[in-house]
């Protein structure tokens, strides 16, 4: 007599096997012939400091492009931001050709026409447009006539409102994080349980903080609603124009000669001990951010000595003068007489924010994860020499003599501005990007101007052709039948020879 289990290891293995063949057929091939051509879209980000051009894809087949965008190539144009070319006629539009010429060689010719084109200027074209709107608007004409003249679909160009920005940074985190939708390895969508992520950006000219709030919102200004996928998302965000990290930088020196008496030397408290360097007084008074510091009569061109002493407390005074915590018209506020909800969930920090806490790490060795470690780190920061500076970090020579202040305006900024603590701070990630994407306001601005973030709720997606489902069900459906008529037969024959074993 055969031993039991003889039988039925044979239509286990059967069916097995055709397991097999489906998991196989289920994982996508690379067949070139008929895999979707990419669809492509470029922003230009626009900012006070450096301009950059992004350009990001998608599958043609994927309606709205849902899950799909990335990041294709970036380039970074040469100079400062447009806003930097005031009064200097085309140079604004000439300071692009360079990145534009790139994005006609990565995207291929076919698609040239089909490529969408945005340029989104930010906080340093906000100021330009505050001091000057007729410079402003030539710019935005100049810069227009250039992506005009290449072979993409150009959209248009336009100032944010710091609104903007930072809703649209909070749906690129948010988006790569996909924190509004993922795709299964089922081959559906589906939402995922966990929460949004904050956003926190500092640029050059204004800094943005957003995060989705259940916590009423006292300033509608600060409010914004977003149906994204079938569901609402209310949005507590607001900018700070002037404090991102240049425009502070202007306004810090522009408090330090105020206070003491615009005499042609001042000492400061943020700057490395013995060292020094000299400026134009209009670097520093040039901007709408210090016009109420501008002294009445003075020469723009004179020259200004400024002599660092490396002293932690009084570079944090100072840099606390230039925020209004005194007074609230709201039930609470970050500062100047902002209102702002209690900071909840996650936060994702970004732009400068990134730079600075990894230049504290790499010079200070302290993991910069808690409110006590970014304190210590930053205090030693603040000690070090502009020598001890250069040995820790050689490649960031142009910029050494401003990380100290930097460092204890985020402090500020963030603990007793928005409100971090012991149990909050950690939460946040300090990224330059996620996965292989910028982070920053430019992908939610084109996702948002594109409609490739569908306002309803995206229903179940087969990873699959139909055609392709039907071949699988089939297969299926044959080895189960298979296997069970083989399990028949075994049965009748194991009885038979019972039955024969019995008569014997």
């Amino acid at each position: 007599m055969a031993p039991r289990d003889a039988f039925p290891r044979a239509p286990f293995a059967l069916l097995a096997l055709g397991l097999l063949a489906i998991l196989l057929l289920t994982i996508p091939t690379k067949d070139v012939q008929e895999a979707p051509e990419f669809m492509y879209g470029i922003v230009l980000d626009a900012g006070s400091s450096h301009t950059a051009l992004y350009i990001y894809k998608w599958p043609g087949d994927k309606q709205n492009g849902t899950g799909v965008v990335t990041q294709h190539r970036e380039c970074h144009v040469k100079g400062g931001g447009i806003s930097s070319y005031a009064g200097q006629m085309g140079a604004a539009g000439q300071s692009l050709e360079a990145c534009l010429d790139q994005a006609v060689k990565d995207i291929p010719k076919d698609r040239h026409q089909l490529t969408p084109v945005y340029l989104g200027a930010t906080a340093g074209m906000r100021l330009l447009n505050i001091s000057s709107p007729e410079l402003s608007s030539q710019i935005l004409e100049e810069v227009d006539q250039k992506i005009q003249s290449y072979p993409f679909n150009f959209r248009g160009a336009a100032i944010l409102s710091g609104q903007e920005e930072g809703a649209y940074g909070w749906v690129t985190v948010n988006y790569l994080s996909e924190n509004f939708i993922k795709y299964g390895f089922v081959g559906h969508w589906f939402k995922p349980s966990r929460p949004t992520v904050g956003a926190l950006d500092f640029g050059g000219a204004s800094t943005q903080i957003t995060f989705a709030t259940q916590d009423p919102v006292e300033d509608e200004h600060d409010m914004k609603k977003l149906r994204l996928y079938g569901q609402e998302y209310t949005l507590y965000t607001h900018s700070f124009l002037c404090y991102g990290q240049d425009q502070f930088l202007k306004r810090l020196l522009a408090h330090i000669i105020e206070s003491q008496g615009y005499s042609e030397s001042v000492t400061h408290p943020c700057y490395p001990a013995g060292h020094s360097v000299e400026l134009k007084m209009d670097f520093i008074f040039n901007s709408p951010c210090t016009a109420e510091q501008q002294p009445s009569s003075y020469n723009p061109q004179a020259a200004l000595t400024v002599r660092g002493s490396g002293h932690y407390e009084q570079c944090e005074g100072n840099i606390s003068e230039i925020f209004n915590f005194d007074s609230c018209p709201f039930s609470q506020c970050s500062f100047d007489k902002v209102f702002q909800p209690n900071v909840t969930g996650n936060f994702m920090a970004f732009s400068a924010f990134f730079y600075i806490h990894s230049f504290l790490q790499q010079v200070t060795g302290i993991t910069v994860r808690t409110p006590t470690q970014l304190v210590e780190a930053a205090k030693m920061l603040c000690n070090m020499t502009f020598s001890q500076m250069m040995l820790l970090a050689p490649d960031q020579k142009s910029r050494l003599q401003d990380y100290c202040a930097s460092s204890v305006f985020v402090k500020i900024l963030t603990l007793r501005g928005y409100g971090f603590d012991d149990t909050s701070f950690p939460r946040i990630s300090f990224q330059k990007k996620a996965g292989d994407t910028s982070v920053g306001w430019a992908l939610g601005y084109m996702l948002t101007l594109s409609n490739l973030l569908p306002a309803e709720e995206v229903g179940l997606r087969k990873a699959l052709t139909l055609g392709a489902w039907g071949m699988l069900i089939a297969l299926f459906v044959f080895l189960l039948t298979a296997v069970l008529i083989y399990i028949f037969l075994e049965t009748r024959k194991g009885k038979t020879r019972e039955s024969q074993g019995n008569v014997i």
